[in-house]
């Protein structure tokens, strides 16, 4: 936490002060990519389909609902390879689309919980999905917000009135308030992970771990000395 304090100007002191708020993320976000090849633009798209609607049921027997599943890309691109004295020869072509997926419920107790979910849809698509990432959010940060921006407050009051009674001061009205909203919120890694078994496919079980986010507030505020 980088603060400090800084004259500005006479019968006055500004400080800058800095909150957090912390808090489980409640809102999952994964990114579920479709890849198929084939030597005919027509059939690999219609295999990307294929798998992209297994993908869609899967998600959807498992209780995620359709405001919640948003097509992010969808592509076609020809595969070529180099050979000397031929240049450039078309192999085939694949067809790629990915899933944005927004998972709500993230309780240890939930039915089925995330990463099972996610087994189901990598299970439901085979081969030909990937993983492009996950992210942990809050589906209203508005109120984490606000809790910081009280942290950061009580900050800056409380070494305003340092600084006022080292000086012999009292502090007066509030002559200017000013919000940093640079800072990104870290994230800090917390607790157990929840694992799905990936027997299917020979591997070892495939942990999700939650972690405890944090969001932060910074002002700069001015008061009148007394």
């Amino acid at each position: 936490m980088n603060t400090k304090s800084e004259s500005a100007g006479p019968g006055t002191v500004t400080i800058f002060g800095s909150g957090t708020a912390r808090a489980t993320p409640d809102l999952m976000r994964v990114t579920i990519s479709v890849e198929c090849r084939a030597g005919k633009v027509a059939l690999a798209y219609s295999k990307a389909g294929d798998r992209v609607a297994a993908v869609t049921h899967s998600l959807r027997s498992d209780g995620v609902e359709s405001r919640d599943i948003a097509t992010s890309g969808l592509s076609v691109h020809t595969e070529t390879v180099w050979t000397e004295g031929q240049g450039n020869r078309i192999t085939g072509y694949l067809a790629s689309t990915s899933l944005t997926i927004s998972l709500r419920n993230l309780a240890e107790d939930a039915d089925p919980g995330p990463a099972t979910i996610i087994a189901n849809a990598v299970d439901a698509g085979g081969d030909d999905v990937r993983l492009g990432g996950l992210n942990l959010t809050f589906a209203d940060q508005e109120s984490l917000l606000v809790e910081a921006r009280d942290a950061a407050w009580e900050n800056a009051v409380a070494k305003a009135e340092q600084f006022a009674r080292r000086a012999g001061r009292t502090l007066g009205a509030v002559l200017e308030i000013t919000e940093n909203t640079s800072a990104a919120p870290p994230s800090i890694p917390r607790i157990k992970a929840m694992a799905v078994s990936m027997d299917a496919y020979g591997a070892a079980p495939v942990p999700v771990e939650l972690g405890e986010s944090e969001i932060s507030a910074g002002i700069r505020v001015t008061w009148q000395m007394d």
